[in-house]
């Protein structure tokens, strides 16, 4: 299941030490928290919205190596799947009484976790977001994020260069409605293609909650609708190769140019095996990485980190082309997650 989703999120995961319910410490045992130094170093907490999706492993390894080199103890907490706003607020009310410094956290829903951060900074905790902006984005103290408008605005530039112009007909497939990181993925798309949202070579647009199945629907409805789709854009890699299962299906995955975002290692060997033909790829153990410094930092001098730090993206692909900054897949598989 895609990270972007909003089914009901997990319960925090929690387990029972001498008796009492606490946040999962390596001396207690197995679960999703843990402990990544001993009990003297500063308390930094990680709440992602899985344990199980291999971004959020990879940054919850970001922050485990980040903390064991700044001698800090990390906390952490997941669900079982995305969504449920309250099983994040159990989260950070958890962490507060635990006493961490800083909490890092990709919020499910980016709207109603605003209350529950506005207790833990008023409280004199740190609070970075990762990955996802809250909304207002000043609902936290600073965002270590994707450009995700850059990264759409990549792929986009890629696909309109490929072309060589040949006229387009472009399918999007989408995240879902308001998701802030879709829509900004799928403008960036459009601007770096060159063309506004009503214009007439966007031929077909479906959501598909970043699901690999979701995304062979959408395509396939696609393609029922404009059977001419030669561009298809689509949220992350999942989708993308929902999106190849349809057109392989119709002989047509050798004609029609897919371009996506992420870079995970299933979605960057995809490229490699020109399934897809380019991905922006972005870096989750950074995100956490350098949130966990800014926590560690802030402990030490009181100051907070602020604003934007953008954590890179690249785009990945082996069929370069003229005045489009790329990596190969060799660099791709070097740096992907999962």
């Amino acid at each position: 299941m895609s990270r972007f989703t909003r089914p009901h999120l997990s319960l925090l995961r929690v387990a029972a030490c001498t008796g009492a319910v606490a946040l999962t410490l390596t001396a207690c045992g197995s679960g999703s928290g843990s402990s990544t130094s001993g009990s003297d170093g500063v308390k930094v907490g990680l709440i992602t919205k899985t344990d199980t999706n291999p971004f959020f492993v990879k940054m919850k390894e970001g922050a485990e190596k980040s903390a064991k080199e700044n001698g800090a103890q990390l906390l952490t907490a997941a669900g079982k799947f995305d969504g449920d706003n309250a099983g994040q607020v159990t989260a950070i009310e958890n962490m507060v009484a635990s006493g961490v410094k800083g909490i890092l956290i990709t919020p499910s829903d980016s709207k109603a976790i605003v209350p529950a951060l506005a207790k833990a900074r008023a409280k004199g905790v740190l609070v970075i977001a990762l990955d996802t902006p809250t909304e207002p984005e000043s609902a936290v103290d600073a965002l270590f994020a994707t450009d995700n408008l850059k990264a759409g605005e990549l792929i986009g530039q890629y696909a309109k260069a490929a072309m060589k112009g040949k006229q387009a007909k472009i399918a999007t497939l989408d995240l879902a409605p308001g998701v802030s990181v879709g829509v900004q993925r799928h403008d960036g798309f459009l601007k770096g293609f060159g063309v506004g949202a009503k214009d007439p070579s966007v031929v077909c647009s479906q959501d598909t909650a970043g699901d690999q199945t979701k995304g062979q629907t959408a395509m396939e409805n696609c393609l029922q609708k404009e059977p001419g789709i030669n561009v298809v854009y689509t949220i992350n890699e999942p989708a993308a190769l929902g999106a190849y299962t349809a057109l392989k299906a119709k002989g047509r995955e050798k004609d029609v140019l897919i371009v996506s975002v992420d870079g995970g290692c299933t979605g960057t060997k995809a490229v490699k095996d020109g399934k897809i033909a380019a991905t922006s790829q972005q870096y989750p153990l950074k995100m956490a990485a350098e949130g966990v410094k800014a926590v560690v930092s802030y402990a030490k001098d009181g100051k907070k980190a602020s604003g934007y730090t953008d954590t890179g993206v690249t785009l990945i692909t082996d069929k370069a082309q003229s005045g489009v900054d790329a990596k190969d897949t060799a660099y791709g598989l070097d740096n992907c997650w999962g």
